[in-house]
């Protein structure tokens, strides 16, 4: 790869958030019976980020960003919703506010609040954004400190995790791929992560939804290198091995706490289905992005300074699973959310 391709895959790779594995709950039926779900809290990268990530750091922020859905860019990277949105749909409540307009927020400070960034992971990437920690000192803060919520708003709330992925991708590019010592590295991060999911329960929320990885290595940005016809199984193999991890942690987790607050939401076998048309027969080329770069250094939505795209657009988003080179579009996410709520 040459040194402008790999700045352009950097760029892309930062912005993901990653899940998958072997099934939506570790427990039969709905997890969420007999909670009346009133406030969503959100701990991630890109795939839940609905505003936080600033315009300095990412191209959510530019036309065609936000195309589907609100009609202009508002931060998601996407042409429109993402999965938090669906995911709140799905509890019965509106999206929360993202935490960067929370001084703002009035009335909406009573759906919860989203601390995902794009381009965070569980810990440090290579951009100054909040890492899970943060994140969640973040919401510490607005529990304890600025008293936004109270022990009873608590009592009905519900986290979602979405979170690791930007680390194996930073990993991959200091360390080259396959990684070197890839099973230590992903146990590291697996263990930190398995520490914030208990955190954020010791906080008061009742219930913690945490994904696990989709298939990396059928993102575009992996699939451009056999012209969007296959994935990378390779980056596939340590999604399996993150997941094994995650779905062990979780077990052990409920295993230590009264009434299994922990949920696996599975987003690998879910983007799956869809890839297969179980969930949707509607998408085409399914591996090749909406959004695309005339050449591999140009991100969706890049501008020359002359004020000339260096981008080009598919002609109907509904059609297409992926939006650019690492994020679902509008459509995909409802048709992964529909094959979500069918493993219930």
């Amino acid at each position: 790869m040459d040194s402008k391709h790999l700045l352009s895959s950097l760029f892309y790779l930062l912005f993901l958030s990653l899940f998958s594995g072997n099934g939506l709950v570790l427990v039969h039926g709905n997890p969420f019976d007999g909670l009346k779900v009133s406030k969503l809290f959100v701990f991630g990268d890109s795939y839940t980020d609905t505003g936080n990530t600033g315009k300095a750091f990412s191209y959510s922020w530019k036309i065609p960003y936000g195309w589907s859905f609100p009609g202009k860019p508002d931060g998601r990277f996407s042409d429109g919703l993402v999965l938090t949105d669906f995911f709140a749909e799905y509890l019965g409540i509106k999206s929360p506010i993202p935490y960067k307009f929370r001084r703002i927020g009035g009335k909406h400070l009573g759906h919860g609040m989203s601390f995902a960034y794009g381009g965070a992971g569980v810990f440090n990437t290579w951009f100054p954004l909040p890492n899970m920690t943060r994140q969640i000192n973040f919401f510490q803060q607005v529990l304890k400190k600025d008293r936004v919520y109270s022990k009873r708003d608590l009592n009905s709330s519900v986290a979602l995790v979405s979170l690791c992925g930007n680390d194996y991708f930073v990993y991959i590019l200091r360390n080259g791929d396959p990684i070197q010592g890839w099973k230590s590295h992903i146990t590291y991060v697996v263990n930190q992560l398995s520490l914030n999911l208990k955190r954020i329960h010791g906080l008061g929320v009742k219930k913690v939804a945490v994904t696990l990885m989709q298939p990396i290595g059928c993102l575009p940005m992996n699939s451009i290198h056999y012209s969007f016809q296959k994935c990378n199984e390779t980056q596939n193999s340590y999604v399996t091995f993150h997941n094994h991890l995650l779905l062990q942690a979780v077990a052990k987790l409920n295993k230590q706490t009264k009434d299994s607050p922990f949920v696996i939401l599975d987003l690998n076998r879910a983007f799956k289905t869809v890839f297969a048309n179980k969930g949707s027969s509607k998408f085409v080329d399914i591996l090749k992005p909406c959004c695309l770069g005339i050449r591999p250094e140009f991100p969706c939505g890049y501008v020359d300074p002359k004020g000339v795209k260096k981008y080009t657009i598919c002609e109907n988003p509904e059609s297409t699973f992926f939006w650019d080179f690492g994020h679902p579009t509008q459509a995909a996410w409802h048709a992964v959310y529909l094959a979500l709520r069918q493993q219930f």
